[in-house]
């Protein structure tokens, strides 16, 4: 069922070379189903190679909202996550948050 309060969206930035993730991937992507009225992310997954770092990337965006600062968030992966995606993921999650507000005006205008 589709709720009307939720919208799944994804970020993209480029890999470094030499990630195990960019023999199958060119770019780095996040997704996020996003809850619209407040901006919270209720799950967060992205493309890096290993399950152990695609679980501990969605546990560390869960809960977080789009609404607030984007750079409050950047400092969370920059603390937490230290391997050779962090630019991508910060700029990858960069992404994400600049097209959640360009969908989120979207609708607004629409409605």
């Amino acid at each position: 069922m589709i709720n009307p309060n939720v919208m799944f969206i994804a970020g993209h930035a480029r890999l470094p070379q030499g990630m195990a993730a960019k023999s199958v991937f060119d770019t780095l992507t996040i997704t996020a189903e996003v809850e619209t009225k407040y901006g919270v992310i209720l799950e967060a997954s992205c493309t890096l190679a290993t399950e152990h770092g695609r679980e501990f990337i969605g546990n560390l965006l869960k809960g977080i909202s789009l609404n607030e600062e984007i750079d409050k968030h950047v400092e969370y992966i920059q603390y937490y996550y230290r391997g050779k995606a962090i630019n991508a993921l910060i700029a990858a999650l960069k992404d994400l948050s600049l097209y959640y507000h360009q969908q989120k005006n979207e609708i607004k205008s629409v409605k």
